[in-house]
């Protein structure tokens, strides 16, 4: 069966047989109260993951399916697709000397700024899995298919609905956005390293780059990594202070190696939006009835709010000394929530433990103070070194003088703490927390402090 042959019945399948295609999702009626963001994230995954993709393996046919129904999709979302209609071509030499086609998927949306249309962020998805396999059951082989529902379709249906609603705020964006479906990803991330040196020739403007893997498991975790970059991690911290319907946890540990890294190493500020590695992952039980679309469509929520403010704010940094002190090597300092194993104290990662068992235990507030009713929050930065000592303490957001000086010698005073540690070794960290003062009776020696 050719590859036209091919889509065309997957096409007619998806059609005619709806409740057999839906036969993986928790009813057939539930389907009636999605929302449409829903029901096209189910389209898109059922289409993507079907039996007749094969596990999409790089350089297969259903690897060029996909890349066929992405074009198509965009396409219908009015998005200007740069690449031909079954993408762009690439090839990769094998070790046997054959030379394997895969393909990427770019399209294209203008920004409005005049100072900052030619500058883009790339948003990007992987296309490829694993392809097919064979078992052997009761003495014969068996092939088996990993359909990849959650590795990539999740991300690729998530690419799809960011792309249109893009699209459809275009004239909110400022820089312009550059959507890339990569091929062979799972190959070396060959598809972005293809885009990165061969097809696109104004890598230099890319301020920035989004990509989305593995987002259909979101009840068990939402998770942004950026390689510790401030400047993206700052921007996650932000828009959390927002109203948002779900907020990422920012990690220190990659989840998922993936296109990201290719971008990364072009000193490109790059986060990678995912909900981290699942039971069924690289299996054949990776399929639609594994995924959370309610979840996700939370998810796609929140990362267009993030791809607008990128498109729209500050150039982000990318400041190479962050590789090294992601590794522990030098001695700059990280923050806190950068650790892979977060500093303890008295056997937990809490701070509330370190104000209760410490702070609050042993502050004195000051005489001075309580005569003139004076209360307040103290905001304490201060670094726990790579021996557990606490130093460098330093008053961020003073109340009164007599109270910051308070909570500087408190904390200044801590027993060691445990460190933190980023992949093994032991780094400095830094953490800011609130010590707070608080009066329970104006002209007494009582006072109340929060936890």
């Amino acid at each position: 069966m050719n590859t036209g042959t091919k889509i065309v019945f997957a096409l007619m399948a998806l059609a005619l047989c709806p409740l057999t295609l839906g036969a993986q999702f928790k009813s057939g009626y539930s389907e009636l109260g999605d929302s449409e963001t829903v029901a096209s994230f189910k389209r898109h995954v059922s289409t993507i993951s079907a039996a007749v993709m094969e596990g999409r393996m790089a350089g297969s046919e259903g690897e060029k399916m996909t890349a066929e129904y992405v074009t198509e999709v965009l396409r219908g979302y009015g998005v200007d697709v740069l690449s031909g209609e079954h993408g762009d071509p690439f090839g990769i030499r094998q070790e046997n000397g054959d030379t394997l086609t895969s393909r990427n998927v770019c399209a294209f949306i203008q920004g409005g700024d005049k100072s900052l249309r030619n500058n883009y962020i790339v948003i990007g998805a992987r296309m490829d899995n694993l392809g097919t396999g064979t078992m052997m059951v009761d003495g014969r082989e068996v092939e088996k298919i990993y359909y990849g529902a959650n590795g990539n379709a999740s991300g690729l249906a998530m690419f799809l609905e960011l792309a249109r609603m893009l699209q459809t705020n275009r004239l909110l964006l400022r820089r312009s956005v550059l959507l890339v479906a990569f091929g062979a990803s799972r190959q070396s991330f060959a598809g972005s390293w293809y885009f990165l040196n061969r097809a696109f020739s104004d890598v230099g403007n890319i301020d920035a780059m989004v990509n989305l893997d593995m987002v259909g498991t979101g009840s068990d975790g939402f998770y942004a990594y950026t390689a510790s970059n401030a400047d993206m991690n700052a921007m996650v911290e932000s828009l959390s202070n927002e109203l948002q319907p779900i907020r990422p946890t920012i990690t220190a540990v990659e989840p998922y190696p993936s296109d990201h890294m290719a971008f990364y190493d072009k000193q490109i500020p790059s986060i990678l939006f995912t909900t981290g590695r699942y039971a069924a992952h690289d299996t054949e039980k990776d399929t639609q009835s594994i995924l959370d679309y309610e979840t996700m469509e939370l998810e796609l929520e929140y990362v267009y709010n993030y791809s607008v403010a990128l498109a729209n704010g500050p150039k982000p940094i990318f400041n190479p000394s962050e590789v090294v002190k992601a590794t522990g090597g030098a001695s700059g300092v990280i923050p806190y929530y950068d650790c892979d194993v977060k500093p303890s104290f008295l056997g937990s990662t809490d701070p509330k433990v370190f104000l209760q068992k410490w702070v609050y235990s042993y502050l004195r507030y000051p005489e001075e103070a309580i005569r003139n009713g004076i209360q307040g929050r103290v905001l304490v930065d201060f670094v726990i070194d790579e021996s557990g000592k606490v130093r460098d303490v330093k008053v961020l957001k003073g109340a009164d003088p007599l109270l910051d000086e308070e909570a500087v010698r408190i904390i200044s005073g801590s027993p060691a703490w445990k460190p933190g540690r980023v992949r093994g070794h032991k780094v400095k960290s830094e953490m800011s927390l609130y010590v707070e003062f608080r009066l329970e009776r104006k002209g007494t020696r009582s006072f109340g402090l929060k936890k």
